[in-house]
């Protein structure tokens, strides 16, 4: 008789819970952007610049904790996409501001609802109460402590 595999010593660990649930959330989520030719990373990007409109791609990165190189290829994808435009920086000619174009907003609009309706699937056992409570419990972790 074959031996059941567990992982129960690993569920100590919340560390070990969220990549579990990161792997589920993420998976579903790619499938529920493909159609809308989007990635996770571009529909985070796409987000950060029509929530921001004029920040620098070096902003963009930092702000998606991404390596600056990566985000050329990101900003490169969005804009040969028609998605994004990107603008030269008045007094800095290595520096390019960011803007959605009609285009990347309408899609953004779709997208915003399609992850909507991902995290509704993905989080239905949980109550609003519990959703906001986990994103609140996730937020404190992102947030790094200031130095005293």
């Amino acid at each position: 008789m074959a031996h059941e595999m567990t992982d129960l010593n690993l569920r100590q660990f919340a560390g070990y819970n969220l990549k579990r649930v990161y792997l589920l959330v993420h998976a579903d989520l790619m499938k529920s952007l493909e159609p809308l030719g989007l990635r996770t990373m571009t529909f985070s990007a796409l987000n950060v610049v029509a929530e921001n409109p004029n920040l620098t791609q070096s902003q963009l990165a930092q702000t998606l904790k991404i390596e600056r190189s990566g985000v050329v290829v990101l900003v490169d994808e969005l804009e040969n996409t028609d998605l994004i435009s990107r603008n030269r920086v008045e007094g800095d000619r290595r520096s390019y501001a960011l803007h959605t174009t009609p285009e990347g907003a309408a899609l953004l609009a779709k997208a915003n609802q399609v992850v909507h309706a991902h995290e509704d699937k993905i989080f239905s056992d949980l109550s609003q109460n519990e959703r906001d409570t986990l994103r609140g419990l996730l937020g404190r972790i992102d947030t790094p402590k200031t130095q005293t």
